[in-house]
């Protein structure tokens, strides 16, 4: 299986990535073809597919934040049962954040992700991958060393519409297992930062970014 970066839309396998986030994410959660030009192009966002006899057969975006030392999972697609996709992207994605930490004279600290609730929302299908199931992919990632960050956690809609999208968690793994929270200050410039892309956020994400900035620590908890 061939591990390979995706920098522009004429890409060839980004054609089948497009239609494989279709079939598996809500539509909110996924940006129309054009529009991935732009970060495609950005070299902080990474965008990796898994590759096999030339299909892309799973996928993974993320980004890692020098400053803060922290990385930040976009999304994990896992396109088929049975081909160990999975342990192949998760490997491959540490390796590369674990060398870009290298360069960066660090070691990584840990890496965000948000993480659908399956008790809160039960109509995500996933399509109809059961590796993307919320209730398996919640037990993957917990088993991985994922936290659930102790607060209650707005998204906003990737359309730039103000609307808000609930049903996720903000979850954190931390590489040093000992750590048991968070400082909020990271948590907020994290979120500040990633979101600064969307002019048009719901004012609940605004009132979530308050009621934080009123604690000091934020606890990891179990998913």
């Amino acid at each position: 299986m061939e591990y390979h970066r995706i920098t522009s839309i004429l890409d060839p396998y980004f054609k089948q990535l497009h239609q494989l986030m279709g079939e598996v994410f809500p539509p909110e959660e996924v940006l129309e073809f054009n529009l991935w030009k732009e970060p495609l192009e950005d070299p902080n966002i990474r965008v990796f597919v898994a590759v096999e006899n030339k299909k892309v057969l799973g996928a993974t975006e993320y980004r890692y934040y020098k400053d803060f030392n922290i990385a930040m999972t976009d999304f994990t697609i896992i396109g088929q049962a049975g081909l160990g996709i999975g342990p192949f992207l998760s490997k491959m994605r540490l390796e590369d954040l674990n060398t870009l930490a290298a360069e960066n004279e660090k070691e990584l600290y840990g890496m965000f992700a948000e993480i659908y609730d399956p008790y809160q929302v039960e109509n995500h299908e996933f399509g109809s991958v059961k590796p993307m199931d919320p209730y398996v992919r919640r037990e993957v990632l917990s088993h991985l060393g994922y936290k659930r960050l102790d607060f209650p956690y707005v998204h906003p809609s990737w359309n730039n519409d103000g609307e808000p999208v609930t049903g996720l968690d903000l979850c954190f793994l931390p590489i040093n297992e000992n750590i048991k929270e968070l400082p909020t200050n990271i948590i907020v410039k994290f979120l500040k930062r990633y979101y600064s892309v969307l002019s048009n956020k719901p004012i609940s994400w605004y009132v979530m970014i308050q009621n934080l900035e009123k604690n000091s620590k934020v606890q990891l908890l179990p998913i």
